[in-house]
């Protein structure tokens, strides 16, 4: 019986396109399948069901049952869920073919375009299971029989490619190569659609296709316009990646994979090579596919010692372009290291040749990542909208020792047709975007270990995918800025809607704000209000305009000879003490005109505060509502501060009062160095520049949020729980404020002060060479105040609990040391021989315990002392000496020397423990003489 291929001429071409390992040989025989079928490549769903028509033969009848269960999950609809949606895709890499299959599986239109005729990349991707499992369902071993073969993970771009993109063109995907994409063309005018502007010569047909959805793919170098990347740099970590070429021999075949390794966890191998070859890695990965595949961490300076590099350069592009690197010096680094790595296993190692014939190796800098800060916008245009995504290296660059690539870039393809499904069933755009925005957040988040365990059941709903997923996690009014609305005549019919959340920051409102700040300072003399930038330069109308809502604060012949930056100082001041608004700019920066904004942010309170407030012979009526509570409570925690000032100036006290706050009178303002500067606002404690929302104004100063702590515990300070040390200038919260006594006595080296008693008999008088120290009586008296309480902060404790206080005035003698082994064992021997004609010695029994507990300290010190040993007897000693001169003869009686050893040990010991608890009970004995001495004299 003749075989099938033999009988059908269409057979020949289909087994000639799965087993193509060419790009272009791919291309021509799918073209020559679709002539001998009669069927119209590009066609969509439709042309795939002609094609599995016609060819039902074994051979086909395995992918066809592959594709067909995948097109029948539910998500899908049976190809009818996108089917009005017109889609454009940039770039053939894995990401952008992987999106592309899921929109034709969905039934969209989908064209992809191409700058590249052929593919070249032999890196090595390493695969999580899930997408192992994805690429078998979609008829990766049809295409590549090695496929995951075994305990493999991994694959090369270039068979990735192939296999993605021989199911793109059999699911009627319409692919265009050595087109290049350029930019958007928007609608002239109403009823047109999207275009592309595409380079060199397009086709007719691809120049005037519209989409309503673009998915961009295109490498982490291009971005479409309207998308914000944000660099994220590490330390500076060089890769070098080399591919050889696979003989695929035994030889070659035997060689065992390296999936990875780190110096941390094998320091022998690496110290071996820089021994070996003077190449110092700090890990190294060895894969094997259609090449050898090794890429590695190396050092810079083993590169500039090796001559890889030509100079050290600060910039990293600088200093890994191609006129600072030597390609020879880079291909004899890369050789040698693979070579050691694999013991010469390898034989000759022959480099690959890239896309344009060059030797495939180079080196990077691994540590510049890129990442879109969003994933997906829309764009408004004569009523056309444009949905436009990010998936692969444009939308997050991996990094590549995680082996995070193309599983992420597949779960962000996945995310992106969904995205699209969405687009397609109506929702908003609001809506779509922030569905998409939500599961971008945990793009990053994602391993194997954190997403479903089943990947079986992974599909397009992302909940198949993500266990913890909240699509509501970011909501559309977040992604506003996401939604360009470029039709003017839509934008100003959308801007005149009422919107009851709209502020005076907007259009409208600035000028409501303009319009009422020219009432308020109408009459004031030398004041005109046009702007939010020159007109206020003066300080005359911030005054003005503190001068109408509070009247009785300053009078306008006072401003006379008033230079403009006294002025906006005290007007500023008056405002926050007065009025409770803080600002938010500092006077330099009212005075130059440089941020309006600010100013407009500033003015927008007292507006709030003030707009609906009643005039009455010239005086302001308290403002209602929650502005009325807010400038409340800012004056009374001003009148607290000044009322607690007032006391403790009027109190007598040996203590300094913390710092009140400084005199608002205008003819002193305190202005530090850094404004004076000039008119950029920088923080007085960091000298960093100071943005609007991280401000925090003292006092007229100005700092950051996070600087504004106190200098001690490094607490976040308040308004009104803080002070000023005048002796080092550094702002303390009132529980560690210095005081002037505790200043002194840090001073003086003193351990004295004045709430802790000297301890010992009260009698005692003081040395004549020491301060004299200010007892205090426990009745307060009238020239005396009365006793405060002391909270000590924890290093306060720390220091105190440090201190070595003892009732008796001398020092405490050093603890004795242990006696010497040798002498120990000295005594363990004269024991042994006790019994061998050794006369026996009777125990000492302690006197101390017939003593009283007033001898007690003098037997323990009597204890103490060193007691001489007694002597031996003669015969005694002259065996020790025949035994020390012999050393062999204790080697004879193994059990009698780990006796004696044994004995000496627990006799060093026993001696250890009595001079410890000797130790601690002197102490204790010392707190406890203390503590009685101080309630004797406190009661």
């Amino acid at each position: 019986m003749a075989s099938p291929a033999s009988t059908n001429p269409a057979h020949d071409h289909f087994e000639t396109f799965v087993q193509a390992q060419l790009c272009q040989d791919v291309l021509s025989s799918f073209q020559g399948l679709c002539r001998a079928l009669g069927v119209e490549s590009g066609g969509g769903l439709s042309q795939y069901h002609k094609i599995k028509a016609q060819l039902n033969y074994w051979s086909a009848k395995s992918l066809w049952a592959k594709l067909d269960k995948r097109a029948s999950q539910p998500v899908y609809q049976q190809g009818q869920a996108c089917t009005n949606t017109k889609c454009l895709v940039v770039g053939a890499g894995p990401c952008g073919l992987r999106a592309a299959v899921e929109l034709a599986l969905l039934g969209a239109r989908v064209v992809l375009v191409e700058k590249r005729i052929k593919f070249s990349r032999h890196n090595v991707l390493h695969l999580w299971p899930f997408t192992i499992h994805d690429l078998r369902a979609l008829g990766a071993k049809k295409f590549y029989g090695r496929f995951c073969t075994g305990t493999l993970d991994h694959i090369s771009i270039r068979q990735l490619q192939l296999l993605l993109l021989k199911v793109a063109l059999l699911l009627g995907v319409e692919i265009h190569w050595g087109v290049k994409f350029t930019g958007l063309q928007p609608p002239p005018r109403k009823g047109d659609g999207w275009r592309a502007q595409l380079q060199p010569n397009p086709p007719a047909q691809l120049a005037s296709y519209e989409f309503d959805v673009l998915i961009s793919a295109a490498g982490g170098k291009f971005v479409p316009e309207g998308f914000t990347i944000r660099e994220m740099r590490g330390k500076l970590a060089i890769g070098i990646t080399a591919n050889f070429v696979n003989g695929r021999t035994v030889e070659e075949t035997q060689v065992p994979e390296i999936s990875g390794v780190a110096r941390i966890y094998n320091q022998k191998f690496f110290q071996s090579l820089l021994k070996a070859t003077g190449i110092d890695l700090e890990n190294i990965v060895y894969y094997k596919d259609e090449t050898h595949y090794f890429v590695m961490t190396a050092k810079k300076q083993c590169l500039l010692r090796l001559g890889v590099l030509r100079q050290d350069l600060s910039e990293t592009d600088q200093l890994l372009g191609k006129a600072n690197v030597v390609p020879e010096a880079l291909q004899r680094f890369a050789r040698a290291a693979a070579d050691f790595a694999t013991h010469g296993k390898l034989g000759k190692l022959e480099f690959a040749q890239d896309a344009r014939g060059r030797p495939d190796v180079a080196a990077f800098d691994f540590t510049s990542m890129m990442r879109a800060e969003s994933s997906a916008r829309v764009q408004e245009k004569h009523g056309a909208r444009l949905l436009l995504g990010l998936v692969g290296d444009c939308l997050v660059e991996p990094f590549w020792p995680l082996g995070t690539g193309v599983a992420r870039g597949f779960l962000a393809a996945f995310d992106a047709a969904w995205m699209v499904k969405r687009w397609a069933e109506g929702a908003g755009p609001l809506e779509v975007l922030a569905e998409r925005e939500s599961l971008y957040q945990l793009l990053s988040q994602t391993s194997p270990e954190n997403m479903h365990r089943n990947v079986a059941q992974y599909g397009l709903d992302p909940a198949t995918r993500y266990p913890n997923l909240n699509l509501r996690a970011v909501t559309p009014n977040q992604v506003q800025d996401l939604y360009d609305m470029m039709d003017k005549e839509h934008a100003q019919r959308k801007s005149d809607e009422p919107d009851s959340r709209k502020t005076t920051t907007g259009s409208a409102g600035t000028e409501e704000l303009l319009h009422w700040c020219q009432e308020q300072t109408a009459g004031f003399p030398g004041v005109h209000v046009t702007d939010f930038s020159s007109s206020w330069a003066d300080g005359l109308a911030l005054c003005a305009l503190v001068h109408h809502l509070q009247p009785g604060l300053l009078e306008p012949s006072e401003l006379q000879g008033m230079g403009a930056l006294e002025a906006t100082t005290w007007a500023l001041r008056v405002a926050e003490h007065e009025l409770g608004i803080t600002p938010v700019l500092s006077a330099q920066a009212v005075m130059a005109g440089s941020d309006p904004l600010g100013l407009i942010a500033y003015l927008s309170h007292f507006h709030s505060a003030f707009k609906n407030t009643s005039h009455s012979s010239g005086l302001v009526s308290q403002p209602s509502g929650t502005p009325s509570a807010i400038l409340f409570l800012g004056k009374l925690q001003r009148s607290l501060q000044r009322t607690r000032a007032k006391v403790d100036e009027e109190t007598p006290s040996t203590e300094e009062p913390p710092v009140s706050e400084p005199s608002m009178s205008p003819n002193t303002p305190e202005l530090s160095e850094h404004q004076e500067a000039g008119a950029e606002e920088l923080c007085e404690l960091c000298g960093k520049h100071l943005y609007i929302l991280e401000r925090f104004c003292v006092d007229g100063h100005f700092f950051h949020r996070s600087c504004f702590c106190c200098h001690t515990c490094e607490a976040t300070l308040w308004p009104g729980g803080y002070g000023q040390h005048p002796g080092d200038g550094h702002f303390y919260c009132l529980q560690h404020l210095p005081q002037e006594d505790q200043k002194e006595a840090d001073n003086n080296g003193s351990l004295e002060s004045q709430e802790l008693p000297t301890p010992g008999d009260s009698n005692m008088q003081p040395d004549p060479s020491s301060p004299p120290v200010t007892r205090v009586s426990p009745v307060p008296s009238p020239s005396q105040p009365a006793r405060r309480l002391i909270r000590l902060s924890s290093l306060e404790r720390l220091r105190l609990s440090s201190l070595n206080i003892i009732p008796d005035s001398g020092a405490e003698p050093p603890p004795k040391p242990p006696r010497s082994c040798s002498d120990l064992a000295r005594e363990s021997l004269k024991s042994s021989f006790v019994g061998w004609g050794v006369p026996v010695q009777a125990p000492q029994v302690p006197e101390a315990i017939e003593k009283g507990d007033d001898e007690e300290e003098e037997e323990e010190e009597e204890e103490e002392e060193e007691e001489p040993l007694p002597p031996l007897e003669p015969e005694l000693e002259q065996t020790l000496l025949t035994l020390a001169k012999n050393p062999g003869a204790m080697t004879k009686y193994p059990t009698w020397r780990r006796t004696l050893m044994r004995r000496a040990k627990e006799e060093e010991m026993k001696r250890f423990c009595k001079a410890q608890a000797l130790q601690n009970s002197r102490r204790n004995s010392g707190w406890i003489s203390c503590y009685g001495s101080f309630r004797r004299r406190t009661a």
